[in-house]
């Protein structure tokens, strides 16, 4: 059998306080017509990364307006998970070439997941990459699932055409495709079941979101031996090429000739499913070197979502530098929180950031570094724009909006 993953409960009517009660009306007018429905995500991890983030809310709220929802992670070895890395990056657009041991390794794995396979549901929502072929190798899809969803968290604007071509063979099995953007389908919609864009969004209950009173940002900082005096520039993501630790390495080092008390943090959490992380990490560990003013921290440190909050919210500058993303929650995080965030111009993080009036897009370490003086030297206008970053996040990224969305899916799917 797959791994169920178990989920805390939360209830629906909590939420009214952020989006009022007009939008729960909708969300549970919406459900009603879904009642009893049994639902199953798959995925490849419980844990580390944004899927695993997203789920860990949705699939309670989907419970609490009165949906059956089962979450389950597939099985797989450090082989499969170190090609379904590499196939990840060749989908963001790297340019290493395809081999008939990952193709082998990649359907071995899918098929041994499709024979793992328990439960019959009305909507089945697999999530990005490695479970993609799950349908294609079972008897009878349809027994287990009578309408299945493919849900790509990824950027596929450079999508590399040959593993496309390969995977895309899986998308026959399934009745509807979710992105984040419709430009990410731009290279090959004709492929694709019909599309329907949904985009991620965070929980403003969880314990990397809700309040925090001083004393715990404190005794946070203090563990970490982080200088509570002195300005923090953050970046909370994986140890990975796309989110360029290195580049913010580098422009907190051009910052830090204008403003020499800043402190930089880089604060990721280790999945399951991407191998590669520790890589990058020694990396950006190497490529820091003995500057006391860079720190590293993981979940391996005891870093959970309340430090990872503490850290969001002390930060005099919040980063998301990514040379490619798919959405990027940690911006929503960071907005949410009152911080204007210098993201990089790609993906999603645009859908997210109004340049120059919620945070700044940037496409180069110059640009970066130039915009960190910036907010650091223009304190009343970063507060400004944190306050309207934040109202933007409210109207457009939190999970009750994220719930609606799949709900009118499933009715467009049903009907």
């Amino acid at each position: 059998m797959l791994t169920t993953v178990p989920v805390n409960l939360k209830l629906i009517d909590e939420y009214r306080e952020f989006v009022g009660e007009d939008e729960i009306k909708e969300i549970l007018s919406l459900a009603k017509q879904l009642k009893g429905a049994k639902v199953l995500h798959i995925n490849a991890t419980a844990y580390g990364g944004g899927v695993a983030e997203l789920l860990y809310t949705q699939v309670p709220l989907m419970r609490s307006v009165g949906l059956s929802v089962d979450w389950k992670v597939i099985q797989g070895s450090s082989e499969f998970f170190s090609v379904t890395k590499i196939m990840h990056n060749i989908l963001q657009g790297m340019e290493i070439p395809t081999t008939a041991e990952m193709k082998y390794i990649y359907k071995h794995y899918n098929k041994l997941n499709a024979q793992l396979l328990t439960g019959k549901y009305d909507f089945v929502v697999v999530h990005d990459p490695q479970p993609l072929a799950i349908p294609y190798f079972l008897d009878s899809h349809r027994y287990f699932g009578k309408h299945w969803i493919w849900r790509c968290h990824l950027d596929l604007t450079k999508v590399s055409r040959s593993l496309w071509h390969y995977l895309s063979q899986f998308l026959s099995k399934y009745d509807a495709a979710i992105f984040t953007m419709l430009e990410y389908t731009n290279n090959f919609s004709e492929q694709l079941p019909p599309v329907y864009i949904i985009t991620p969004a965070i929980d403003p209950l969880s314990s990397k979101n809700i309040p925090l009173n001083d004393h715990i940002i404190e005794q946070t900082l203090k563990r970490y031996h982080i200088d509570p005096n002195r300005p923090l520039v953050t970046q909370v993501s994986r140890f990975d090429p796309w989110k360029d630790p290195i580049g913010v390495i580098d422009a907190y080092r051009l910052a830090k000739k204008s403003i020499p008390e800043i402190q930089l943090l880089l604060a990721a959490s280790m999945a399951t499913d991407d191998p590669e992380s520790w890589h990058y990490y020694e990396k950006a560990a190497r490529h820091a070197g003995e500057d006391k003013d860079i720190f590293l921290l993981t979940n391996m440190q005891g870093v959970g979502n309340t430090e990872i909050n503490a850290f969001q919210r002390v930060s005099r500058i919040v980063l998301q530098k990514s040379l490619q993303e798919g959405f990027g929650l940690t911006v929503a995080e960071a907005m949410w929180k009152n911080q204007p965030v210098i993201g990089g111009k790609v993906g999603g993080i645009t859908l997210q950031i109004e340049d120059g009036k919620t945070g700044y897009l940037v496409d180069s370490v110059d640009e970066c570094a130039e915009k960190i003086i910036y907010l650091y030297s223009h304190p009343k206008q970063a507060e400004e724009m944190g306050a309207l970053a934040k109202e933007r996040v409210v109207r457009l990224f939190l999970s009750t909006t994220n719930l609606k969305e799949y709900l009118k899916l499933f009715l467009s799917l049903q009907k």
